[in-house]
């Protein structure tokens, strides 16, 4: 879909976002209002039900490439709908639920055609979890210098050892992608990619519980991991490349996750200051309420034009990596800041469990660390304004 710079979305893309609109509100939102608070998940025949439904209405995978099964749509256009998508309970952790279809890890399409459809395409057409693995316990916002696992030749293949952290799904996932050294005179150019599945002999992952319960990340451990030769993703030592790609393609689709939870924190924050009555007077005449709405009306519009005129550049080609990282910087602190006040307009409904933004408000604070903390984002926005 090509999608033109300007302040009018295409009617054909309008249109999507109004559907995948109808879809969460309808569909999703009434379910996750029957389940556990802090379900991650919905149940599998709620599901497969969902999912039908998607694929019916051509909702499915729309992110894929349509070569391959998927809705075909460029970076730009996912970022419309993900915000739609992301407007429920469980959208910061898991966006739609996941029955609008799941991408595989970007890096695989560098692979050959065997690993393709030997191991995307099943993703795109059943909508299963897959992880990537590039965050170790010496760190991960600097992939070049703090990856430390190792990969060394043996006959047919590659041993993996090592350690990586905060992976999420990599305890059920059934592969997934994953950053280690091959070289350590090469410096940048000695990190490689590989497809490792579970259970090979050797993976372990063991979960790391946060504050975040709904999404329990992995501490993985690589003993002598055997990797077979034709499981290496594009070239060696093209592996710091794919990683870099992978996080910018990445950080697009997570800011607008946290836009559209920021935007869904915000309409419950206006709706209930239009309700909820204090000394006679409704909250929304209260100057105090108007401007925490107002400032964080002015957030929310900053945030999706950061976000579109990213995505809109990485679509076109061009080196998009300070618009990822301004977009997510302030994307996620945007969603702090709009779910805090929300909460606070609630008061003690803010907190309860009846409502969503307990659990938005702490799943923000980890979004200011996933994909790479602010402090880094800063950082790199920094260097960029002194080249």
């Amino acid at each position: 879909m090509v999608v033109f710079p300007g302040f009018r979305l295409p009617d054909e893309l309008r249109a999507l976002r109004e559907q995948v609109r109808r879809f969460v509100r309808d569909e999703i939102i009434p379910l996750e209002q029957q389940l556990d608070p802090d379900a991650p998940d919905i149940p599998r025949e709620h599901f497969a039900r969902l999912s039908a439904k998607t694929k019916a209405a051509g909702l499915w995978a729309l992110g894929a490439p349509a070569e391959h099964g998927g809705g075909g749509l460029d970076t730009f256009s996912m970022c419309v709908v993900l915000e739609e998508m992301a407007q429920h309970r469980m959208g910061l952790y898991n966006p739609g639920c996941g029955v609008f279809g799941r991408n595989p890890p970007p890096a695989i399409w560098a692979g050959t055609k065997d690993q393709i459809e030997k191991y995307a395409v099943p993703v795109i057409r059943e909508g299963y979890e897959t992880f990537w693995a590039i965050t170790e316990p010496s760190g991960g916002s600097d992939p070049a210098g703090a990856i430390q696992t190792r990969a060394e030749r043996r006959d047919g293949g590659w041993l993996l050892n090592g350690r990586k952290v905060f992976i999420s799904r990599a305890h059920d996932a059934p592969w997934g992608v994953v950053f280690a050294r091959t070289s350590k005179e090469k410096g940048r150019a000695g990190i490689s990619c590989f497809i490792v599945e579970h259970g090979t002999p050797g993976f372990t992952a063991r979960n790391i519980r946060t504050i975040r319960t709904t999404s329990i990340p992995n501490d993985v451990v690589f003993e002598d991991c055997f990797v077979p030769a034709e499981n290496l993703v594009g070239q060696e030592g093209q592996g710091l490349d794919l990683a870099f790609d992978l996080l910018v393609k990445q950080r697009f689709p997570y800011s607008a996750c946290n836009l559209g939870v920021a935007v869904a924190a915000h309409r419950m924050a206006i709706e209930h200051a239009k309700h909820r009555s204090t000394f006679g007077a409704p909250l929304s005449q209260r100057q105090a309420i108007q401007w925490m709405l107002a400032d964080a009306e002015v957030e929310i519009r900053a945030a999706r034009w950061l976000i579109w005129e990213g995505a809109w550049k990485a679509d076109r080609g061009e080196d998009a990596r300070v618009e990822a990282s301004i977009a997510k910087l302030h994307s996620s602190e945007v969603l702090g800041r709009v779910v805090d006040a929300a909460v606070q307009i609630h008061g003690g409904y803010g907190v309860s469990k009846e409502f969503p933004l307990e659990r938005w408000y702490r799943e923000a604070r980890v979004r200011r660390i996933g994909e790479g903390p602010s402090e880094v984002h800063r950082m790199v926005i920094a260097r960029a304004l002194f080249r």
